[in-house]
């Protein structure tokens, strides 16, 4: 899996837990924050993603992605044994 298909992941989730992107484009320095995700959201979409990936990421580095390019840097390294 590359890091466009991380990001379409991403993408997929946000839309399922934040109704009303349906028409949003999403972009590498989106943060989900700034698209309306509160800390419950913002956790149940990096659950979602790491379930779809079937990952396993310590909370606390969830925490040092500061958009969504970096969230998925992140989870491609980790699906690549980084």
């Amino acid at each position: 899996m590359n890091k466009n298909q991380i990001l379409e992941l991403i993408a997929v989730h946000t839309r399922e837990i934040l109704p009303g992107l349906d028409a949003h484009v999403f972009v590498e320095l989106d943060r989900l924050v700034d698209l309306g995700a509160n800390s419950v959201d913002r956790a149940e979409i990096a659950m979602l993603v790491q379930e779809s990936l079937s990952l396993s990421v310590p909370r606390v580095e969830l925490f040092g992605p500061k958009n969504i390019g970096e969230l998925a840097d992140l989870f491609m390294k980790k699906l690549h044994g980084a």
